[in-house]
């Protein structure tokens, strides 16, 4: 069995992800609606406005007592101001403070990120520490980044350990090769695109790894299959938007909202343990609370689980996969 040896408390099956907390203009009170919808866990990261999500959540999180809330955040990025990156890899632009992202996946660039991330939240520990999108960077998760996490879970910093990427093959690896008690997987398990069902899940039942899932409308996709940009980061394939459209029209069918669906497919999987919700607005929030609420005949998850391997070709050949 892999994962820590103390037993660790379940996530709840919903949590609310902080990235759009990392663009100025968001709600203020956007967190404050999440958690009077009674969500406790919340998941943010470093990366998400270079640390801007990570102080907003912290500053409301003051006001609440400890053992109500559960927070996951994320290692493997570091923010230096930019002439201290002294030739490392580096992500995107100095923001306007001059503070650039690093990868640094050693043992002390984790236990640096950590400690970073605690004082950006106000918080002496977190529940969830996961080693964030190691795309390019599996060897070094496995051979130091995963160890460091190890490490730190055995001395009580954190309670439980995990990867977050946007890809299976990558997830699979590191489910497979090291000790880690979850992975976030965003993008690969959604009403559209399954690909996570094939392989990764059936591997993380066998290994005792607990599942995230993440970004469950694919980037907006399946809240709006007509006038959604992107798709894994890229201009949506025309054959990808026909595919949210047929998924579309099989809801509708049966009476049932597009969103209701999309977001409590997830769910459904006995290893997903907790669905991540992300709302720009605390209306945008309202709507997916009403939509988890909306009832969803069996008939329409058959016929969408019949569907799905129709529409698996449209989705081929993306590099996130």
């Amino acid at each position: 069995m892999t994962g820590s040896q103390t037993p660790r408390p379940p996530l709840p099956p919903l949590g609310f992800g902080t990235a759009s907390l990392g663009a100025e203009g968001v709600a203020e009170d956007l967190l404050d609606t999440a958690w009077s919808a009674g969500m406790r866990y919340f998941d943010t990261a470093p990366h998400y406005g270079a640390g801007l999500a990570e102080r907003r959540l912290g500053a409301f999180l003051a006001e609440r007592p400890r053992e109500q809330f559960v927070v996951s955040t994320k290692v493997g990025r570091l923010l230096l101001p930019a002439d201290q990156a002294d030739g490392r890899v580096t992500e995107g632009m100095p923001d306007a403070a001059g503070v650039i992202r690093v990868r640094d996946h050693s043992r002390a660039g984790i236990e640096q990120s950590l400690v970073d991330s605690l004082d950006r939240l106000g918080l002496r520990r977190v529940d969830v520490a996961l080693l964030h999108d190691p795309d390019d960077y599996l060897d070094e998760a496995v051979d130091s980044a995963i160890p460091a996490l190890v490490d730190l879970r055995s001395q009580g910093l954190i309670t439980a350990i995990g990867v977050g990427m946007n890809q299976t093959p990558g997830l699979a690896r590191l489910v497979a090769e090291t000790d880690i008690d979850y992975i976030l997987v965003a993008s690969r398990y959604t009403l559209l695109d399954r690909v996570a069902a094939e392989s990764l899940l059936p591997l993380c039942a066998r290994r005792g790894v607990k599942v995230v899932a993440g970004a469950v409308l694919n980037t907006g996709l399946l809240a709006d299959p007509d006038h959604a940009l992107n798709f894994d980061y890229q201009p949506v394939r025309p054959e990808v938007r026909a595919a949210a459209r047929r998924v579309r029209e099989v809801c509708s069918r049966h009476g049932v909202p597009l969103l209701a669906a999309a977001l409590q497919f997830p769910g459904r999987h006995q290893q997903v343990e907790t669905t991540l919700l992300g709302a720009a607005s605390s209306a945008q929030l309202a709507e997916s609370m009403a939509a988890l609420e909306t009832p969803v005949p069996e008939a329409l998850w058959a016929e969408l689980d019949a569907l799905a391997s129709e529409l698996r070709p449209a989705l081929a050949g993306g590099r996130w996969r």
